[in-house]
């Protein structure tokens, strides 16, 4: 997420892999929207491999799966209980972490200091 000049990405760990982060978010709001995982991975531009291993991984790190597959080819994808739960928790952490952002004054001084872009290199 943006805050203007400052980048933020909040990212949950289960050991070493990524349980949680922007693009697992996404894509978990994509196969809400298309019901499947391939069509979730298509809109975000994502490769077939990459989504399926995004999601086996986001299933792997929960106590319950985000998503349910349906059996063989073209069987459908949905989020489950837990899925749903988590991308709400997920982005209303996001949401507390951008209000937090705006309402601290060491963000503002700094961002007060902070050109708009780098000055031309003096070569």
């Amino acid at each position: 997420m943006r805050h203007g000049p400052l980048k933020l990405k909040a990212q949950l760990l289960c050991g070493e892999a990524i349980a949680m982060g922007p693009g697992k978010a996404d894509l978990l709001e994509a196969i809400a929207r298309a019901g499947s995982i391939s069509a979730a991975g298509r809109a975000l531009g994502m490769s077939y491999r990459r989504t399926w291993l995004l999601v086996d991984e986001m299933n792997r790190c929960w106590q319950e799966r985000l998503v349910a597959t349906g059996r063989g080819g073209g069987g459908g994808a949905t989020l489950t209980d837990a899925g749903r739960e988590v991308l709400a928790a997920y982005r209303a952490l996001e949401a507390a972490i951008d209000e937090a952002v705006g309402a601290t004054a060491a963000f503002a001084a700094l961002d007060g200091r902070l050109r708009a872009v780098p000055l031309v290199r003096m070569e």
